[in-house]
């Protein structure tokens, strides 16, 4: 694995979308699509963390201009590959500090990215990039789970998430910094492997306080993208930010 693809190198990248395959579903794509086109109307849209074009595709093909950011080139590779990819730009580069040029109506951070980004000085530097590239009324949309600590008893510090005759993976936790990881243990015959990748979780009250910090406001917060109101009991949220319109 090359250093600047991080965590997801070729070995990721190859078989990534079929990995995360319930993520490519239409009825998991096209509500979040409905809102970033919606958001976007005649302006860009930017992606920070573009991967392998999950949304940016279907969001091209709704006639909205998108640029990505992605520092994994294994996982940009599988993207131009793609039918439709002739139409979005991609920059390598690391989505919290690298800047693209113009402004844009709508930049997104979906599927948990912003925590891989894994210190909070990493994620308030993305909200400050984020709104020095959006034009004034522009919106920062980010999906993100909600920290799931309430399932940790006291002394443990692992949650499994996924438990299979083929894959066991978890998720570890040190709540005194925030930091996470992510494990996977996958088993083929009598060969098992193990992969890990670090995250930084973070409160949605938080993630206003970044926006704040970066001059923007929040403007809607939803369970997710169709919508539902965000609750005590959600356990992710969609959350959008404006940049004044003055």
């Amino acid at each position: 694995m090359r250093a600047e693809d991080g965590y997801f190198g070729e070995d990721i990248a190859a078989d990534y979308d079929e990995s995360a395959a319930d993520m490519f579903r239409p009825e998991v794509v096209d509500p979040a699509v409905d809102v970033l086109a919606e958001l976007a109307g005649a302006g860009r849209a930017l992606e920070l963390g573009i991967g392998t074009g999950r949304i940016a595709l279907p969001l091209a093909n709704r006639g909205v201009s998108v640029h990505g950011v992605e520092m994994s080139r294994a996982m940009a590779a599988r993207l131009s590959a793609k039918p439709g990819s002739d139409a979005i730009d991609v920059t390598i580069g690391d989505f919290a500090t690298t800047r693209v040029g113009g402004t844009f109506s709508v930049a997104y951070l979906v599927f948990n990215t912003i925590n891989n980004l894994t210190t909070q000085d990493a994620q308030v530097d993305c909200f400050r990039n984020v709104a020095a590239q959006l034009r004034p009324g522009g919106c920062f949309v980010v999906e993100v789970g909600v920290p799931d600590l309430r399932r940790l008893p006291p002394g443990q510090n692992a949650v499994p998430f996924r438990i299979s005759p083929t894959q066991w993976a978890f998720d570890t936790y040190d709540v005194a910094t925030q930091a996470m990881s992510s494990h996977y243990v996958t088993i083929a015959g009598e060969r098992a492997t193990y992969w890990s990748v670090p995250f930084r979780y973070v409160w949605p009250a938080e993630l206003d306080l970044m926006a704040r910090l970066a001059g923007l406001r929040l403007r809607d917060r939803w369970e997710g993208w169709s919508r539902a109101p965000f609750t005590g009991e959600s356990q992710q949220h969609v959350s959008i930010w404006e940049k004044p319109a003055d």
